[in-house]
């Protein structure tokens, strides 16, 4: 193998904030990969690494026949290589990669990048600029950091699910991979932000991100624990009382009308008037407190329409939304007004229709993106 350079991707498009970046993802599940797929939004050349058996996210199940819905929706706007970094010569294809690349993410246990030759401290000799973001289950240190951590595990750690759950029920898990999907818009944050320090200082650096502290980040308006109060108090956040979501005569709606305006706004359109002027409900605190009498009057207005009209008259008066599956996001005016869902054209899956970028950039809109690559579709261009 003579593999050479970072050989230099022809995305078509205006430039994004990143262009220019070459990223190495060495990850795989969602936290890394959807991590260097926002840098790949924002314009970075993002080279997937993956070994001979592939990202085991694409063996998770799913109804297309060709290839995993959640590799491909994980891993747009990539090119992908396969390389099995256990043989001498594979490893020097990366480390020919290594000394022409940006930024390197990975999510091995803090213990298997030594072994594999590839920790922050031996691949900073060959590239002292390089941005080596570690991406881990519970950091760096401490007794759990060599444990393998996933999405649902930290959420059941940390308190998710005991919350999550109804009051006096058991705990139930926050479908979605809310962890993971976060840890990764930390992995595109602390890299950004190691890039533009090294504008500065010419230096890269080691950047860490941990789903436990993802997980607990995600929760700092909980995790509050003032001098003088006892340790065992409820932490939970929701408001009760109309906050919620509610049955509708077809349908169910969720309303949030935590303001004296737009509770004002609800109980006029729905015709519960003298509600609004009833002083045991005259604030949040109390209508969470009269919570029963209160849903009984709301449910039984709310039974005279159907969720989706609902929603209509509401309008803008009142924060609300008819609950909806997720395909009915791919005709939804304001996702197609937005442009978030676009074309893509797929090496074995063909014609798919998925997200496309997240953020708008006002200058630099970054290139077109493009689909996931299949197992190893780029390695004539890339290993020789």
């Amino acid at each position: 193998m003579n593999a050479a350079a970072f050989p230099p991707s022809t995305r078509l498009g205006p430039p994004g904030p990143l262009s220019g970046i070459r990223v190495l993802d060495l990850s795989a599940y969602i936290a890394g990969p959807y991590g260097c797929t926002l840098l790949a939004d924002q314009g970075a050349d993002v080279l997937k690494i993956e070994p001979p058996a592939g990202d085991n996210l694409r063996n998770y199940p799913s109804t297309l026949a060709a290839e995993s819905r959640a590799f491909i929706g994980v891993n747009r706007s990539k090119r992908g290589v396969v390389l099995d970094l256990k043989r001498p010569e594979e490893l020097a294809v990366l480390m020919r990669l290594v000394r022409e690349a940006d930024v390197l993410v990975h999510n091995f246990r803090p213990g298997v990048p030594g072994r594999l030759g590839i920790a922050y401290e031996q691949l900073e000799l060959l590239n002292p600029r390089l941005i080596y973001c570690a991406v881990t289950g519970y950091g760096e240190t401490g007794p759990l950091k060599d444990k393998a951590g996933y999405d649902q595990v930290l959420q059941t750690l940390t308190g998710m699910c005991a919350l999550q759950g109804k009051r006096g029920g058991p705990p139930e898990i926050l479908y979605g991979s809310v962890v993971d999907y976060y840890a990764a818009a930390l992995v595109a944050a602390g890299v950004a932000s190691a890039l533009f320090e090294r504008e500065r200082s010419g230096c890269g650096q080691y950047v860490g991100v941990s789903l436990l502290r993802s997980a607990l980040t995600m929760q700092s308006a909980r995790l509050v624990w003032a001098g003088d109060e006892p340790l065992d108090i409820g932490r939970d956040m929701r408001s009760g009382g109309v906050t919620g979501i509610h049955p509708a005569r077809e349908g169910h709606i969720y309303i949030s009308a935590n303001t004296p305006h737009f509770w004002a706004s609800l109980c006029r359109i729905t015709g519960l008037d003298e509600l609004a002027a009833d002083e045991r409900f005259d604030s949040v605190k109390k209508r969470a407190a009269n919570a029963a009498e209160l849903l009984t009057r709301l449910h039984a207005a709310l039974a005279a329409r159907t969720a989706l009209e609902w929603e209509a008259l509401f309008g803008d008066e009142v924060p609300c939304a008819a609950a909806r599956q997720v395909e009915d996001m791919f005709q939804h005016p304001q996702v197609l007004a937005e442009g978030i869902v676009g074309e893509f054209e797929h090496a074995t899956v063909g014609s798919y229709r998925g997200v496309t970028r997240p953020i708008v950039f006002g200058r630099t809109p970054g290139p077109e993106p493009f689909a996931a690559p299949s197992l190893g579709q780029h390695d004539d261009a890339i290993k020789f």
